[in-house]
């Protein structure tokens, strides 16, 4: 443990929002290197571009892989791409833009330029492919949905990440994924420069590329499977906490359209999230299941609690933790059950 888990961050704790960026556009990885490959996970392919492990060449050849896999599956109808707040989601998202507009590929960027959270992206896909709110979505046929949210999740500040939804709106299985790093592996070995893009702006400017209001839509569909009229008419005092991440908008949208009594514990976005307190190991990571990066939260619900009950989510907000009065910081899979 850490000598000052659970403590603020301070200065030195803290990540050179320059340099990160930089190395992302100059640092050119040696696929060679284990380390240094396109390795998807459960949650898409993350690293940090000071270790050469999260660049332009991973992301550009990861975006032609997945237009490419998507082609080979038959989809062909838009893809919804999200970003959360990590300093190296943007530089990424620009780029996959560009390759997707060279490949005419119809995307759906967001209508106000702001983050995005997993959530939102899922919604959205599940949506287009006409799922109901029991269910049914459809899978196979034309003008299927699929995703991506450039994000990795509650990793520490230095880190990007990259992943691919399908047009079941979840994750990539195993074999999506596999197939879509060793081609983005392929792509980098034999040459990522000579992969087709387009400039940001003429990618912004294309035919392709269109506008969805992921937070309007997302807000206004939680209504058909929650009651929130009853948790308004309960006056539940609710705080919410997005530890800086893609849900910052959201919370606050939510609880103005549906008349609850929430408020957002910490509205501050911040790419080296200098507001966050040290998890076990000293690191800053938005870890909502961790009483460590939660002690801010914890803290505030201690004594006289001005909130019967708080939340809090990583970055990429598909991840809650759950803070109360009398049990502090609860399994939410407890609480859900």
């Amino acid at each position: 443990m850490h000598e000052r888990a659970g403590q603020l961050a301070q200065p030195q704790d803290l990540i050179d929002v320059d340099k990160v960026v930089s190395a992302y556009y100059d640092t050119v990885p040696d696929v060679e290197d284990p380390g240094q490959k396109v390795a998807f996970g459960t949650s898409g392919h993350r690293g940090s571009s000071l270790d050469a492990a999260f660049n332009e060449a991973h992301i550009v050849a990861t975006t032609q892989a997945i237009v490419e896999y998507r082609r080979e599956q038959g989809v062909d109808g838009p893809l919804f791409i999200g970003r959360d707040t990590h300093v190296l989601s943007e530089p990424a998202w620009k780029s996959a833009l560009e390759v997707l507009a060279a490949n005419d590929v119809e995307v759906r960027i967001d209508a106000r330029d702001a983050y995005t959270p997993t959530p939102a992206v899922s919604q959205a896909i599940l949506r287009a492919n006409g799922a109901g709110t029991t269910g049914g979505v459809v899978t196979t046929g034309p003008g299927l949905a699929d995703g991506i949210v450039v994000t990795p999740s509650h990793n520490p500040p230095q880190d990007g990440g990259f992943k691919y939804n399908p047009p079941h709106g979840g994750p990539a299985d195993t074999d999506a994924t596999g197939w879509i790093q060793d081609r983005a592996n392929q792509l980098i070995a034999g040459g990522w420069e000579k992969i087709r893009r387009v400039s940001l702006d003429e990618a912004l400017a294309a035919g392709t590329t269109g506008r969805h209001d992921y937070l309007s839509s997302y807000v206004e569909d939680l209504a058909n499977v929650i009651n929130l009229d009853a948790i308004r008419d309960a006056g539940v005092r609710i705080g919410a906490d997005p530890l800086g991440g893609a849900a910052v908008d959201y919370w606050g949208a939510i609880g103005e359209r549906y008349g609850l009594n929430l408020t957002v514990v910490n509205p501050d976005v911040d790419p080296a999230f200098s507001f966050m307190t040290l998890d076990w190991d000293g690191k800053i990571r938005m870890d909502c299941s961790s009483p460590h990066a939660m002690a801010s939260l914890l803290q505030k619900m201690q004594g006289d609690a001005p909130y019967d009950i708080a939340t809090g989510n990583d970055a990429d907000s598909d991840r809650h933790g759950i803070v109360t009065p009398d049990a502090g910081l609860m399994n939410p899979n407890h609480y859900l059950a």
